[in-house]
C-alpha cells in the first residue's frame, strides 16, 4: 500500500476548520433575515466547496452592511474613488479642472443673484459694563452690522 498524505488545502491561508469557525462566528453577525436566506438557499458549513461559498456569501453581506452605514457624502466619495481607478492621471486632472471651473461659475452666479450688501464686524474688545461678580470670567461680544 502506498501511504501518501494528501496535500492540505487552504483558502486565503486558512485551513478547512478555521474557515468553518470563521463562518460560524460571522454568521452570528448577520441580520436574521439574511441568516434565514442562507439556510433557505442551502449554504452549508460542511465540505470544502460549501464552506468556501458560505464564507464568500457572508463576506458579501457584511460588506453590504458597511455600505448601508455610510452617509450620502461618504457614498459619493467611495463611488468617486472607485471610478477614479479606471481613469488615467491626465483624465482625473482634466475632470478636476473642469469641475473647478463649473463650481466657480455657479458661485459667481449665486453672488449675482444674492448679493451680500451687509458688512458685519465683531467687536472683541472687553465690555466693562458687566458688574456682577459671578460673570467676571465670561467674555461677551457684540456684533455690529453696517448697511
Amino acid at each position: 500500500m502506498n501511504n501518501q498524505k494528501s496535500k492540505k488545502r487552504n483558502f486565503r491561508g486558512m485551513s478547512y476548520r478555521v474557515v468553518q469557525l470563521a463562518n460560524s462566528k460571522n454568521r452570528t453577525k448577520l441580520h436574521k433575515k439574511d441568516q434565514t436566506w442562507l439556510k433557505e438557499e442551502f449554504y452549508k458549513n460542511i465540505g470544502w466547496e460549501n464552506v468556501i461559498n458560505l464564507y464568500q456569501k457572508i463576506e458579501e453581506f457584511i460588506d453590504n452592511y458597511q455600505l448601508e452605514e455610510l452617509t450620502l457624502e461618504e457614498l459619493f466619495i467611495e463611488a468617486d474613488r472607485i471610478g477614479n481607478k479606471y481613469l488615467t492621471h491626465q483624465e482625473i486632472k482634466e475632470y478636476n479642472q473642469s469641475l473647478s471651473r463649473e463650481v466657480n461659475e455657479v458661485a459667481e452666479e449665486i453672488d449675482k443673484q444674492f448679493p451680500d450688501t451687509e458688512m458685519e464686524f465683531i467687536d472683541f474688545s472687553q465690555n466693562n459694563n458687566i458688574k456682577s461678580q459671578n460673570r467676571q470670567n465670561i467674555k461677551t461680544y457684540r456684533t455690529v452690522k453696517f448697511q
